[in-house]
């Protein structure tokens, strides 16, 4: 009988590495912006530190507040992996500190995600090694289980799969099924490459603003009234 909710997956299919390593210096947003303005994990789940974030994804899917699926996995991911973790948001325990991300760095591990709390936050926020969560707190974790590794996970509000591509930066973190990342990457160069012609017309003083006019409001059907707001007329 399959032992739903307590099982470990230890293949996964990772994409092309040179696939992955082309999302590297594309800002999450103009990722996201190429992908419906969609797929980026809920904004309270914050970078802890300024290391910038690329890899696939090993997913880890964690009984609130215990972190034995998250140990384990830190010991079967592979180098380029990113470790994210379903915590359904938890904020009671945190399920990693210090130790176990030092452990992560020196195995090669690309990021942590976690969706819920981290500790030891002084010494993480000085690693160069990316570490995301949803908040901090110094409450330990326990370590019984249940939990899963290597499964369709939930996190942040976006259903994270074993292989998708992760970029994260300061802003935050996006998810790229790798079925879509040629597509997604083309457009988001391009993306950037706008995002950078219109910073120079706002230096210069050209920028285009005639999108947003009041003829272009009033075609939209706002009105616009030439009075301060409570004038009698």
């Amino acid at each position: 009988m399959p032992t739903v909710g307590f099982r470990v997956f230890k293949r996964i299919h990772r994409p092309d590495s040179s696939l992955v390593q082309a999302f590297r210096d594309l800002p999450v947003a103009n990722i996201a912006d190429e992908m419906g303005r969609m797929f980026c994990l809920d904004g309270q789940i914050r970078p802890m530190n300024s290391a910038p974030l690329l890899g696939t994804a090993f997913t880890v899917r964690a009984r609130p507040g215990c972190n034995l699926m998250l140990h384990h996995a830190l010991d079967l991911a592979q180098p380029g992996d990113v470790i994210v973790v379903e915590d359904q948001g938890d904020q009671t325990n945190a399920l990693t500190g210090e130790n176990m991300m030092m452990w992560a760095k020196r195995r090669g591990l690309a990021g942590v995600i976690i969706d819920g709390p981290i500790r030891d936050i002084g010494s993480i926020s000085e690693m160069a090694f990316p570490v995301y969560a949803r908040g901090i707190n110094p409450r330990g974790p326990h370590k019984s289980g249940p939990g899963e590794i290597n499964v369709p996970i939930s996190c942040g509000g976006v259903v994270v799969n074993p292989g998708d591509i992760i970029v994260g930066d300061q802003d935050g973190v996006v998810v790229i099924s790798p079925r879509d990342a040629q597509a997604v990457l083309a457009k988001a160069r391009l993306k950037l490459e706008k995002e950078i012609v219109t910073r120079r017309q706002i230096e210069a003083g050209t920028w285009d603003r005639s999108g947003y006019s009041e003829s272009v409001l009033i075609g939209m059907g706002c009105e616009i009234i030439d009075a301060a707001y409570g004038d009698t007329e």
